[in-house]
């Protein structure tokens, strides 16, 4: 009887133990190793310089006709005898009355002088009344004197409502002619037969006095 007892109470101890749940199992700590830290050098970024953009090219553009102007169109200088000179000149202006007309030109020396026949003039000619119908027109101005050594002039055009700013007509007065202008000069007259000198053979002397030294006879 006892024998069974204890057979029930093994018989039970067993049972008990195969229905409980198992013990939970305890985790097992895996030991974590810190990577190394890295030491991350700072990277410099080099500037990026603004791009710049190169200068704009210049355009060539033609500058506008100065439509109005008064300009000079040709100029004839004419040198007489005693060393002044007249001036015929031609002018060139879209005159409409007396509200808008060329009103006188000059007569100009490089230092910028004026040649003017009467001090308080106010241009070398005056032009006293417009010229509609006449274009282009001429008009002339003598008794001028060009001072000694001056061997160009500049001729301009005024106009009333927009002055200066014309074409112009530069005069080299060492010439006889030239792009937009002409000279003239007093010729040298020939030596009269009544006044040419005798040479000692009773031959006589044209021209002995000529530019380029050639002695010219005559024989009478």
């Amino acid at each position: 009887m006892v024998i069974r007892i204890v057979l029930t109470a093994l018989l039970l101890g067993i049972v008990v133990a195969a229905c409980a749940p198992p013990a939970a199992s305890q985790p097992t700590a895996v030991p974590v190793t810190a990577a190394p830290a890295t030491t991350v050098a700072p990277t410099t970024i080099p500037a990026t310089a603004t791009p710049t953009r190169p200068p704009a090219e210049p355009t060539a553009t033609s500058a506008p006709a100065q439509e109005g102007m008064a300009d000079v169109m040709f100029v004839k200088a004419v040198q007489a005898k005693d060393g002044v000179w007249t001036f015929n000149v031609t002018v060139q202006h879209p005159d409409t009355g007396w509200e808008d007309y060329a009103d006188g030109w000059d007569v100009v020396t490089p230092d910028g002088q004026a040649l003017k026949v009467n001090p308080d003039d106010p241009f070398t000619r005056l032009l006293l009344h417009p010229h509609v119908n006449e274009q282009p027109f001429t008009r002339s101005q003598g008794r001028i004197r060009i001072p000694d050594g001056v061997m160009q002039v500049t001729v301009r055009a005024h106009s009333l409502t927009r002055g200066f700013g014309g074409r112009e007509v530069v005069v080299d007065l060492t010439k006889d002619s030239g792009e937009g202008f002409e000279v003239q000069r007093p010729q040298s007259p020939a030596t009269p037969q009544s006044q040419a000198p005798f040479l000692p053979d009773g031959r006589i002397a044209v021209n002995a006095g000529a530019e380029d030294g050639t002695l010219r006879v005559w024989q009478p």
